[in-house]
């Protein structure tokens, strides 16, 4: 038998009060999912669901009972948070969908796990783990947990129509947890359904598109969403410019122990066309932040290896950090692709751009050493001849590589007001 009782996270205090508590008198409890799934594919385990034959009025009483605190954060659904210890729980009760219609759908709760089971979406997600840690399989997913198999439960076509998410969770937990090619009944009903995603909100869309391009090598699935029709559903951007830089970014990412990013992703299969990554930002209603990192990228000068540092310092200054760091980024993994292949020019343009990056990484803005309050105390009127001197300043001190110091700055100041003194 396959077990995960002599895991630390399944003998942790908190998870054996709630088995404790939430099991005997009639009431069954398991860790269901993700925890289970993680566990045997030696990966971390993070959040723990259970699954419950307790309705949520149930499970809320003996939370309440002994001194846990009970969230009914789905209670529609039967889910309610237990936080024990400040850890939270999400436990649901098994239920049978009785009408299915996207992210809602009708369910009615019951005690039959292999109903429950069933209704799930993917066999890697449908392991559950009993009091005494035993994993029960109902579905064939400790098969498909052994050959990194990304499996819809029953008929994938059905699985898909009961919310088009669905498409979008295959080809992420394929990303994550995959190997070889995904599953052909899988890829041929993501193929048929795929006009279904357009009923998705953009945020769900967004939330499964940036989770996937997080995985360690999303590059993979990104190919199959692409051979499907999927991707230039939801990322009509990436049609034309294409996914080929992909590949290389991720051998760098690895090679340099860069931590995976899906911004610098998603920046390197769309064009760095302002109004498209606008309008992009506007549709997946990207935050505010994370629109304003990608427009960033797409208002970045166009450089080389072959930049000075001196250059590219000015180009800091008044471009900022974010896209231009996106942007050799991008540049130095394109020349480390190229230099792999047998390019030896490339080869001596990453060590090239490699430096810059570094020196990119650890820049700080520097300070301009004068104010609009120095050129007023120096005799110019308040107003727009205020902002013309210091913007001339400015150009001369960044021209000048920020060598000038304040009192250099502040001659060439005093000159430049005696010039309006009538």
């Amino acid at each position: 038998m396959t077990s995960v009782k002599d895991q630390p996270w399944f003998m942790a205090e908190n998870v054996q009060r709630v088995l404790d508590v939430m099991n005997g008198d009639g009431a069954e409890t398991r860790v269901v999912g993700g925890a289970v799934r993680n566990a045997l594919m030696g990966l971390s385990v993070n959040d723990i669901d259970m699954a419950t034959t307790l309705e949520p009025d149930a499970v809320i009483a003996r939370a309440k009972a002994h001194g846990m605190k009970p969230v009914p954060t789905g209670i529609d659904h039967g889910t309610v948070t237990v936080i024990c210890n400040h850890q939270p729980f999400e436990l649901t009760t098994l239920r049978t969908d009785v009408e299915t219609f996207g992210r809602h759908a009708q369910v009615r709760f019951g005690t039959d796990w292999a109903e429950d089971a069933a209704r799930r979406d993917l066999t890697i997600n449908a392991l559950y783990a009993g009091m005494d840690g035993e994993v029960i399989d109902l579905v064939d997913g400790l098969a498909d947990i052994e050959t990194k198999t990304v499996r819809f439960i029953g008929d994938a076509e059905l699985r898909i129509r009961e919310d088009y998410l669905r498409i979008l969770r295959f080809f992420r937990f394929f990303a994550w947890y995959g190997a070889g090619r995904p599953d052909a009944k899988g890829l041929k009903a993501a193929a048929k359904a795929r006009d279904g995603i357009a009923t998705l909100s953009a945020e769900r869309i967004w939330s499964e598109l940036k989770k996937l391009l997080s995985a360690e090598d999303p590059s993979r699935a990104l190919l199959w969403m692409r051979q499907t029709g999927v991707l230039t559903l939801v990322l009509p951007e990436s049609e034309k410019w294409g996914i080929d830089a992909i590949g290389p970014l991720i051998a760098t990412e690895a090679q340099l122990g860069w931590t995976p990013d899906p911004y610098l992703r998603l920046a390197a299969i769309i064009p760095p066309d302002e109004g498209r990554v606008s309008a992009m930002a506007r549709r997946l209603r990207l935050s505010n932040a994370e629109g304003a990192r990608l427009k960033a990228f797409a208002r970045a000068p166009q450089m080389g290896d072959g930049m000075s540092q001196a250059a590219l310092k000015r180009l800091l200054y008044r471009h900022g950090r974010d896209g231009i760091e996106i942007r050799l980024r991008h540049l130095l993994a394109s020349a480390r692709g190229k230099a792999a292949a047998g390019d030896l020019e490339q080869a001596a343009a990453s060590a090239r751009l490699l430096v810059l990056l570094e020196m990119v990484t650890s820049w700080e803005k520097p300070l301009m050493p004068i104010t609009g309050a120095d050129v007023i105390a120096a005799g110019a009127k308040p107003g727009p001849q205020v902002g013309e001197i210091l913007k001339l300043l400015e150009n001369e001190w960044v021209e000048g590589g920020f060598a000038y110091d304040r009192a250099t700055l502040a001659a060439r100041m005093e000159a430049l007001v005696a010039t309006l003194k009538p």
